[in-house]
C-alpha cells in the first residue's frame, strides 16, 4: 500500500474527530477555533490542522518545504465533460473519483467510494494524461493540497468537474465509510453524494488557469 492512500485509510477508518474542549494547534498546540486551516505533511502523508499564524509559514508552493498549506481554493469547470470513452480508459469502476497529485511519488493518485471505504485506483498514466491533453482546463491542481472531483452523469444525476482542497476530499471519505451500506451504498450513502456535490459546487467560481 503506497503512503498516499494509507493516509485516507486511517482517516475514514478513524471517522469523524470527536469534540474537545479545547482544540489545539499540531504545531505550536496553541488554542484554535472552528472551522481552523490545515497543513499536509508531505513525507507522511499527514493532515494538520494548525493555527493561521503556522499556516502562513506553509503557502508557498515553491519553497519546498516539508510542509503545505491547504489553499482555500474551490473551482467548477462548467464547460467540461469527460466523455464515457475516457472515463472507461481510467477504469474506475464507479462514477465518481478524486485525482490528486503525490509529489513523492510523482504521479496522480484516483480514489473512489465503495464498499470497503476509500478505494485507490491504480490510474493508467497514459489514460489519465490524455484526459488532461484533451482537457487542460483542469491540469491546475496544486500537489499534495488539491484534488480534482470528477463525477460521471448517472442515474438521472448531472455529472461535472470541481477543483476542491484536499482536507474536503478527506472529509468526504470518513463520512461516506459510516454511511455506507450494501454493494451500492443504499440511499443514505448516495443522499449525502448529492449533498457534498452541491455544497461544493456553490463554493467554485469558474475554472481556468488563474
Amino acid at each position: 500500500m503506497n503512503p498516499s492512500f494509507s493516509v485516507l485509510r486511517r482517516l475514514a477508518a478513524a471517522g469523524p474527530p470527536t469534540d474537545r474542549a479545547e482544540p489545539r494547534c499540531e504545531m505550536c498546540a496553541v488554542p484554535i477555533s472552528e472551522p481552523h486551516t490545515h497543513v499536509v505533511n508531505i513525507e507522511g502523508r499527514q493532515l494538520m490542522c494548525v493555527c493561521r499564524g503556522c499556516y502562513l509559514l506553509f503557502t508557498e508552493p515553491g519553497a519546498g518545504l516539508r510542509y503545505r498549506a491547504v489553499p482555500d481554493r474551490y473551482l467548477a469547470f462548467p464547460g467540461t465533460v469527460v466523455g464515457p470513452a475516457e472515463w472507461d480508459g481510467l477504469e474506475i469502476p464507479v462514477g465518481l473519483a478524486f485525482f490528486f497529485r503525490n509529489s513523492a511519488l510523482e504521479r496522480t493518485v484516483a480514489f473512489y467510494p465503495g464498499p470497503a471505504g476509500a478505494t485507490e485506483s491504480e490510474l493508467p498514466l497514459e489514460s489519465w494524461q490524455s484526459v488532461l491533453q484533451q482537457h487542460p482546463e483542469l491540469d491546475v491542481l496544486t500537489d499534495d493540497v488539491e484534488a480534482l472531483l470528477i463525477r460521471m452523469p448517472e442515474r438521472g444525476t448531472a455529472g461535472g468537474c470541481l477543483l476542491l482542497p484536499i482536507d474536503a476530499c478527506y472529509e468526504f471519505v470518513g463520512r461516506m465509510r459510516l454511511l455506507w451500506k450494501g454493494f451500492d451504498g443504499g440511499s443514505e450513502a448516495r443522499r449525502y453524494v448529492e449533498e457534498f456535490f452541491t455544497t461544493m459546487s456553490s463554493r467554485a467560481r469558474g475554472g481556468g488557469r488563474p
